[in-house]
Order: structure tokens, then sequence, then C-alpha cells
């Protein structure tokens, strides 16, 4: 079983299970086309936005394999939410993790993103103490990319139409880090 201490803390964010008072703060990006353009999601109505916070809301810890994680993004020196992110429990066998992440645009640019990243990364090696955790993205999501470049992830793999989301085939990027390479930049500081 692994429960983080929560509030995750970075430099200018607060990483923490949804709640159901958080129905604002993420209708008011979960509702933007423009943010689900390279996820498998679509836009959401307000009433799909309360349905997703009843259902994450609560959410604290992960007991096996196969789980999830979602946690949302405050500013902390606001209290604002700002995004979303998400750290995916693959594998215990073989000590895999997935992380992803969904910003408010009017937050993008500023390095939130990847602070958040490095935040999930952490509780991945840290945490569960796994070996491997990766990062899937559209390949035509330049930004995205650059989040985990920063986080210290490589490019590890370009899939070329591997699938076929919302009507045409997509390329996928695979980046990854391992434990091993999370130490040394840790130990580089």
């Amino acid at each position: 079983m692994f429960q983080p201490e929560y509030p995750v803390r970075t430099p200018r964010l607060l990483l923490r299970p949804w709640a159901p008072g958080d129905v604002d703060g993420l209708y008011a990006y979960h509702r933007l086309p423009d943010v689900h353009r390279y996820l498998y999601s679509h836009a959401r109505s307000r009433a799909e936005v309360e349905a997703l916070v009843a259902e994450r809301a609560g959410t604290t810890v992960l007991t096996e394999a196969g789980q999830e994680l979602h946690l949302v993004a405050d500013l902390a020196d606001t209290g604002e939410l700002v995004g979303d992110c998400v750290f995916f429990w693959r594998s215990q066998e073989h000590e895999k993790g997935e992380i992803g992440y969904t910003f408010n645009p009017a937050y993008h640019g500023r390095g939130l993103a990847t602070e958040a990243a490095v935040a999930l990364l952490g509780l991945g090696f840290e945490g569960l103490g796994l070996h491997r955790i990766t990062g899937h993205l559209d390949a035509r999501n330049t930004a995205s990319a650059r989040v985990l470049e920063r986080a210290g992830m490589r490019l590890e793999a370009h899939l070329v139409e591997n699938e076929f989301v919302k009507g045409e085939w997509s390329d996928e990027l695979v980046y990854a880090m391992l434990r091993r390479e999370w130490e040394a930049r840790q130990a580089r500081g």
C-alpha cells in the first residue's frame, strides 16, 4: 500500500486528492476543446466534470498495481486550482509506472506542469520504489514533450500511426526514466 503525505509540495504547487469542491476549478479548463486536442477524452460538460469529481474524490491511496492516483494541482500561494495529474501504477512485478497531467491553458508556459511531473516521478521512485516510469503522448503535443524533457525524462520511442484517435491515425511518443537516472539527477541537485 502507498499513501503519499498530502499535500505533495513543489516549489509553487500543492498536489492533493480530488475533492467535491473542485468542480468549478476543473470545469474551467476541462470544458475547453483545445485542452483535449491530444487526449483520448473530449471537452466535458459541467455534469461530466461533476461525475468525474464524484468518481475520483477521496481516492488517496494505491493498494495494488493497476490502480491510478488522481491529484489536483493548486498554486501554493493562492490555493487556486490550476491543473490535475495522474500516477498510474502499471506493474508491481516489473516495477513500472506512468505519469500524466493536464493544466489550465491560462497557466501554461510557467513550468508548473514540469513541477507536477517531477513530483509524480518522486512518488513513483521514492514512494513506490519503482524501477521505470514512462510518459506517453501524442507526437504533435510538443509542449508536453518539453515538459517531460525538462523533468529529466528521455525520448525512448516514436511509434508511427499506432493509434486511431478521434478519427485519425496518430503517432505516439514514449518518454522514460529509470530509478538510477532519477537518483543521479537528485544527487546533482
